[in-house]
């Protein structure tokens, strides 16, 4: 899908579809106003059009005249919009059959179906919306916790790209006096000394570090810790996950390595999102397809935030366990051994595994220490992460490499200024970390790279 600079009128369903209460269609363009007025018959018999931002009661008609639904309707006059745009807003009954139909009225008078993110994309060309507050409405509906949404609302208010933009008007204005200094060679005009100039550039780079760390500071808030499960096959793995998840997530059978692939399970640990993952059980592996699982399930393992090693308490410990446990990290591991019910459990595996590990014993079967282990499990993932404070700043993945990138560019110009680099030559530094900065803002964005952010839009927004 490729955006253009068009100024037709868009319409789609911005509320999911399926079962509830109330369905919004929306529509944004220049049409937007008159494509409601012949769409929407008011009960209100002294009506006189559409007051903005007020919500009007009556009825969407269809062509043959006959009444589609009982709606509400508002007008939201532009450049006040989101969008910047006339916008209009139906709020009809939810389902299947009716968002749709009311949709292919507006259509049908005027409007064309938006397109993936159309409508966060007007919004950010017609000025509303810088390129960071853009992504950042994707996040807060995606955001699968609290915390994660409230690091979505203060990028949505402009906080990162207030920061981003006065990191780059300090270095054009370097780049002014780098220009008198190139332009005007024989006024003799003192450009900057050096240390003032080091000064400068360490205060970007610094900038930009600060910016940095809040990217691994948030990430487990934002996307989920990872929390991988290892072990032998039969430990008890796949029922762990169930038991955790509150489900039937993974099949559980007496056969040894039923799980050959890995699978995860998202869950909420008092407001912290963990991505849970089952992998393939220890044991010498007796097909490519088995090989290839534990080979992911160690590089899942090295990945994790934190593994929980998970033995049978029925056995003593294996030599494939053993080699295992003994690649793992003492800080990211936390060692559960699992059948503590069973007659037969005894302090075998947990004795040999205490004197590396924190361990814990559960039964997955029955729950026994399983609300225990949740805890020690979040406290473990909080005290690497702690929660994020509520102003906090986090770049996602995207803004994160071009602050990497505009910051390599800063190291390269110190360097180059340390050794000697005469300024017209430091500028294509400077030219480069200023343009790279404007990327993240999206006042320089290539159409690729629009098209890769707003494309992850849901439609109707």
């Amino acid at each position: 899908m490729t955006f253009t600079g068009s100024t037709d009128t868009i319409a789609a369903v911005a509320t999911p579809p399926g079962q509830g209460g109330v369905a919004i269609v929306r529509l944004s363009g220049p049409e937007s106003r008159a494509v409601l007025e012949r769409l929407f018959r008011p009960t209100r018999p002294g009506f006189q059009g559409f007051r903005p931002s007020t919500l009007h009661h009556g009825h969407v008609l269809d062509a043959s005249g006959l009444v589609l639904d009982e709606v509400l309707a508002v007008f939201m006059p532009g450049p006040g919009s989101f969008t910047g745009e006339d916008t209009a807003e139906i709020h009809c009954h939810g389902g299947l059959a009716l968002p749709g139909a009311v949709l292919a009225e507006c259509c049908r008078l005027g409007a064309r179906p938006a397109r993936r993110g159309e409508f966060s994309y007007r919004a950010w060309r017609n000025g509303r919306l810088d390129l960071i507050q853009a992504e950042a409405v994707a996040e807060a509906i995606a955001a699968p916790t609290r915390a994660a949404a409230q690091l979505a609302q203060v990028k949505l208010s402009g906080v990162l790209g207030r920061r981003v933009a006065a990191l780059r008007a300090e270095l054009e204005e370097l780049k002014a006096q780098f220009c008198l200094a190139v332009d005007f060679p024989e006024e003799d005009v003192d450009c900057l000394p050096p240390d003032q100039l080091a000064g400068v550039v360490e205060r970007g780079m610094a900038a930009l570090d600060a910016l940095l760390a809040g990217v691994e500071r948030a990430r487990a808030w934002r996307e989920g810790a990872l929390v991988v499960l290892r072990g032998r096959v039969n430990a008890g793995k796949s029922s762990l996950l169930n038991a955790l998840a509150g489900r039937e997530r993974a099949i559980v059978t007496d056969i040894p390595g039923t799980t050959r692939d890995w699978l995860e399970e998202l869950l909420d640990l008092d407001g912290l999102p963990v991505r849970l993952v089952d992998t393939a059980g220890l044991r010498r592996a007796e097909s490519p397809v088995e090989r290839a699982g534990l080979e992911r399930a160690g590089e899942l393992a090295r990945e994790a935030d934190l593994v929980l090693f998970v033995v049978g308490g029925d056995v003593p410990l294996g030599g494939e366990e053993r080699a295992a446990a003994n690649e793992l990290s003492v800080e990211r591991t936390l060692a559960v051994v699992n059948k503590d019910d069973l007659p037969r459990a005894k302090p075998w595996a947990g004795a040999e595994l205490a004197g590396r590990f924190e361990v814990a014993a559960v039964s997955a079967k029955t729950g026994t220490g399983l609300e225990a282990l949740a805890a020690r499990l979040r406290e473990r993932l909080v005290t690497a992460a702690p929660e994020p404070e509520p102003d906090a700043v986090a770049p996602n993945l995207r803004q994160a490499e071009a602050l990497r990138r505009a910051r390599a560019e800063l190291a390269e110009l110190a360097a180059e200024a340390a050794g000697g680099l005469p300024y017209d030559l430091l500028g294509v530094r400077l030219d480069a970390a200023c343009a790279i900065l404007s990327e993240i803002t999206g006042e320089i964005a290539a159409q690729d790279v629009l098209e890769a952010i707003f494309n992850r839009f849901c439609i109707g927004k």
